[in-house]
């Protein structure tokens, strides 16, 4: 009898176990992108506060042709956030990319110009934008970096610097992030 119930606790086990680590990804705020997963058990952001946060995006994307990772990793961010219970009304993003991401804002000839690769984060662009983050780029690094106005992604704003915009923000009460 012992080992029936051994044998059964086992199983329930099993299944159990197979199943949480056998997750797909979820997309509940950002389409597509920035899939994460549901840890039973965690503590997840508080769905009453408002969210009001700005986003300092300077990773170089080294692979040409996948997708900026720090542009993803906001894309699971606001996933997280979502899949805690925060809706989109209390989830403010603002993302000000510069440095070495600058090219990821650029119009898919822009990037081809400069890459010699088709743009891989166009689509993670706009389904950022359809879940209503902001995006801004850095004027003094599209200008250092030899990038016009016109190879700017229409959905992007041009600010005067990534300095600016992101301080602007802060004295508007945004909490600011750092992707490296």
């Amino acid at each position: 009898m012992k080992s029936i119930q051994y044998f059964l606790g086992l199983i329930i086990f099993c299944i159990t176990y197979t199943s949480t680590q056998a997750q797909n990804a979820q997309y509940p705020v950002v389409q597509n992108f920035g899939g994460i997963y549901e840890i039973p058990g965690s503590t997840n952001p508080d769905p009453d506060l408002e969210y009001n946060i700005v986003i300092d995006l300077k990773t170089l994307q080294q692979n040409k042709e996948e997708i900026n990772p720090g542009l993803n990793n906001v894309a699971r961010m606001m996933n997280l956030h979502g899949l805690g219970g925060v809706s989109s009304e209390n989830l403010n993003v603002v993302v000000v990319v510069h440095g070495g991401a600058t090219e990821t804002i650029l119009t898919g000839d822009g990037y081809r110009k400069k890459n010699g690769a088709e743009h891989p984060n166009l689509k993670l662009i706009q389904a950022l934008i359809d879940a209503e983050a902001e995006i801004y780029v850095c004027g003094q690094s599209l200008i250092s970096r030899g990038f016009e106005e016109k190879e700017v992604n229409h959905d992007v704003s041009i600010g005067l610097s990534m300095l600016t915009v992101v301080t602007e923000h802060m004295h508007k009460g945004y909490q600011l992030l750092v992707f490296d």
